[in-house]
């Protein structure tokens, strides 16, 4: 064997031992659904935090961030506890497509120390400062397409959040802390422990950045989503341009350097939109919302888009391979639609003309909010939903058996109905819930004499199948299916055997 070949052998056992000491269970949550391994990850998203690593969700199988936040003392925790659980209870109910999912979040308290620990969607493909970095490298130019496209679901997230009441600023918008999936989905990291006081984060270590602080930041008392708006433009000249040059050995962009980046636009309708934002009076600058409807990004939806929109909100009706099985019986020579001119000849379109593959990743880009419908309302949040508490540290753990973790996923579409076996001695109750993170859940029991919808959505709620706040939505619709077949005596429902089926 040649010394090479020695050398080689040794250099590949050498890197599967550190990729067997970066996947390595260093420590797990209180519940075991999250294990963080030795792998720390670069996705530092959220100021404030002292450590971040790979994680496991081990119900869902799938990577996540494992972020830690240190207290340096216990007392220091202590004091602002309640702080903590209002703003992470909250961060636990944003659902929107292009914000980064905060998963959980649970507190870690010691004699003399005490640690917050939060668990956050991950993001492979890096931040989006990483992508456009590599795109100058290339020689390349921003596609116009592809920076309204990001644009727009930018302005979609901003929109969610500060549509809050009060509104949620997130105060830290930058290119490094917006992230890419590979689809071209584009996230928002979510607003996180700096956001302690009024949900805005205060912390800033990178001096680089400061040229996506609005002017008005310091003033933290006065500071309102305008803040956002800045930043945005910021993060929108950035993009057109792909890097705005600091002032030379320095790390500071001026504003010099910020204005020659918005001459150098050759797009006047470009070049107007991130003026507006970058106004350095927070009154003059326009909403998320105004926003997506200037030139610069609306466009009138096209019926295709809207048909895949109108198609996927009922797409939990429909069978898996729905799409397949429909292409199927088309007729491939079947006109879809039609131009007429008078006095020439129209232009037809016809379905051998559209590729399936085509249209199955275009249904899948919007499904994943790659193509918000921005121009028909924005996503709303949910203001009643209720808090999960953290769990509680592993050493505070009781031995006698937990209550069921509650539901905090609110439904969103519900199918109940009853069906009655053939000799009529027995009633079944049958329940489709959708709830609002896509997730299907199908429920059936047998009823029992004597029981009423009220027990069913009540333990329901015990077995944490449901939220609290749909009990009494779901007992309309369980109390209708059981009029359909009344029983021969008073007989509604039955929970104590419901189950999944």
């Amino acid at each position: 064997m040649s010394a090479d070949t020695e050398k080689q052998e040794k250099a590949e056992e050498e890197d599967e031992e550190s990729e067997e000491d970066d996947s390595e269970i260093l420590e797990e949550s209180p519940c075991g659904r999250w294990q963080k391994r030795r792998e720390e990850v670069s996705q530092r998203n959220v100021p404030g935090i002292d450590s971040a690593y790979l994680g496991m969700d081990t119900e869902e199988g799938v990577e996540v961030v494992w972020n830690e936040v240190q207290f340096s003392e216990r007392r220091n925790y202590k004091a602002q506890e309640e702080k903590i659980k209002t703003v992470f209870n909250n961060l636990i109910h944003l659902e929107h497509a292009n914000i980064v999912k905060f998963h959980n979040y649970w507190a870690d308290i010691k004699e003399s120390k005490a640690r917050v620990i939060f668990i956050t969607e991950y993001m492979s493909s890096g931040s989006l400062k990483q992508f456009l970095k590599k795109t100058k490298k290339n020689h390349k130019t921003m596609n116009e397409k592809a920076w309204k496209r990001w644009c727009t679901q930018i302005l979609s997230a901003l929109g969610y959040l500060h549509s809050f009441v009060p509104p949620i600023i997130h105060a830290n918008l930058t290119c490094e802390t917006i992230f890419m999936q590979h689809n071209g989905l584009i996230k928002i990291g979510s607003v996180a422990p700096g956001a302690i006081n009024d949900h805005v984060k205060t912390f800033r270590a990178e001096q680089k950045d400061l040229h996506f602080l609005a002017p008005e930041y310091a003033d933290l008392a006065g500071m309102t989503t305008a803040v956002d708006i800045y930043s945005f433009g910021m993060c929108a000249l950035e993009m057109a341009v792909l890097e705005i040059q600091p002032n030379g050995d320095s790390t500071v962009v001026s504003q010099e350097a910020v204005q020659a980046a918005i001459g150098s636009l050759e797009d006047p309708l470009q070049r107007e939109f991130i003026q507006r934002c970058l106004c350095p009076e927070a009154p003059g600058r326009p909403t998320a919302r105004e926003l997506l409807f200037h030139p610069a990004l609306f466009e009138v939806p096209s019926l295709k888009l809207l048909a895949a929109h109108r198609f996927l909100g009922h797409a939990h009706t429909l069978a898996e391979n729905a799409v397949e099985e429909m292409t199927k019986r088309i007729d491939v020579n079947g006109v879809i639609a039609e131009i007429s001119h008078l006095g020439r000849e129209g232009v037809q379109w016809r379905f051998s003309q559209l590729s399936s593959l085509e249209l199955d990743k275009f249904l899948e880009d919007v499904k994943n909010g790659i193509y918000p419908l921005t121009a028909f309302g924005l996503p709303q949040p949910h203001h009643s939903a209720r808090a999960q508490s953290p769990a509680a540290p592993e050493s505070e753990r009781s031995p006698t058996p937990e209550p069921m973790e509650q539901e905090t996923r609110r439904v969103v579409h519900v199918q109940c109905s009853v069906e009655v076996c053939e000799d009529g001695s027995r009633r079944h109750l049958l329940l489709f819930l959708k709830l609002d993170d896509k997730l299907n859940r199908q429920l059936s029991c047998e009823i029992q004499p004597g029981d009423n919808s009220q027990m069913l959505v009540a333990e329901l709620v015990q077995f944490g199948l449901i939220s609290e706040s749909d009990c009494g939505m779901l007992v309309g619709h369980v109390d209708d299916a059981l009029a359909t077949h009344p029983p021969c005596g008073l007989l509604n429902g039955c929970a104590h055997s419901l189950a999944p089926s």
